[in-house]
């Protein structure tokens, strides 16, 4: 069959080619799904998208019209198709089940140290023969309390190697893992404790009308003054404006992220 691949990254194309084994036609696209693009999609059964892709109900109904069946997405968040209007079409939908826990664990924690240790500053400066070390000091992670949203496999990783440090762990989760609680002496608590307990807060949580913008001022403002925010979730995870302001102000020290609300483009 035909099969529309939006949004293409040159790092994926050698693996769709050769999972694909000349068996169908793939047309690579380097441009976003939208309403405006969908056409592109015409002769196809099926499409591939990424997350900043728009599947949203107007765009899977001109989908549909052009025969396109089945949407395998590239990534494991699901948030940027409806749902219940592919499944009212009669279109199948694929997601990728996982991605590597380690990685995003461990750069989740690279970030950590990355922010902590002031790498990316002591970097600069040395690169213009700078050796001051005044405003590099870091602190130890040992003793720190870290607050994990979300514990599915990448919180899990995340809990292990904080565990490692000698950090007290404390999660959030409505699903509660007890076993992972007791082998990493975590304790499940209220958002709001939370937030008012940590020292590092890092997400690892889908993004659903629930957690939408759930670190907005309302929150920022019950954490410790200087918290250090982790973003390696979603990018709407956070309300980013309310997060520059209280950068600015001091009260979130500091900030990591690897995703950004507005990062389309």
């Amino acid at each position: 069959m035909n099969i529309a691949i939006f949004n293409i990254h040159n790092w994926e194309r050698k693996y769709l080619e050769s999972a694909n084994q000349g068996k169908n036609e793939l047309k690579l696209l380097d441009t976003y799904l939208t309403m405006d693009t969908v056409d592109l999609a015409k002769d196809c059964k099926a499409i591939s998208i990424f997350t900043a892709d728009d599947a949203s109900a107007p765009v899977l109904d001109k989908l549909y019209e052009l025969g396109v069946r089945f949407v395998a997405l590239r990534s494991a968040g699901y948030n940027n198709i409806d749902v219940a209007h592919a499944h009212k079409l009669g279109i199948k939908i694929t997601r990728v089940p996982d991605y590597s826990p380690n990685a995003i664990a461990e750069f989740t924690v690279a970030v950590m140290l990355a922010l902590n240790r002031k790498l990316i500053r002591t970097h600069y400066r040395i690169m213009e023969m700078n050796f001051s070390l005044d405003g590099l000091v870091g602190f130890d992670m040992n003793g720190k309390n870290v607050g994990i949203v979300g514990t599915g496999e990448i919180g899990q990783v995340v809990a292990k190697i904080l565990n490692g440090f000698g950090c007290h762990l404390l999660a959030y989760d409505p699903i509660e893992n007890k076993e992972l609680a007791t082998k990493y002496n975590i304790v499940y608590t209220d958002f709001d404790t939370l937030c008012q307990q940590s020292d590092i807060i890092t997400l690892h949580a889908p993004l659903t009308e629930e957690t939408h913008h759930m670190i907005n001022e309302k929150n920022i403002v019950r954490m410790k003054k200087g918290v250090m925010l982790i973003n390696a979730g979603r990018g709407a995870l956070v309300n980013t404006q309310n997060v520059i302001d209280a950068l600015k102000s001091g009260q979130i020290g500091y900030f990591g992220m690897d995703v950004y609300e507005e990062e389309k483009g």
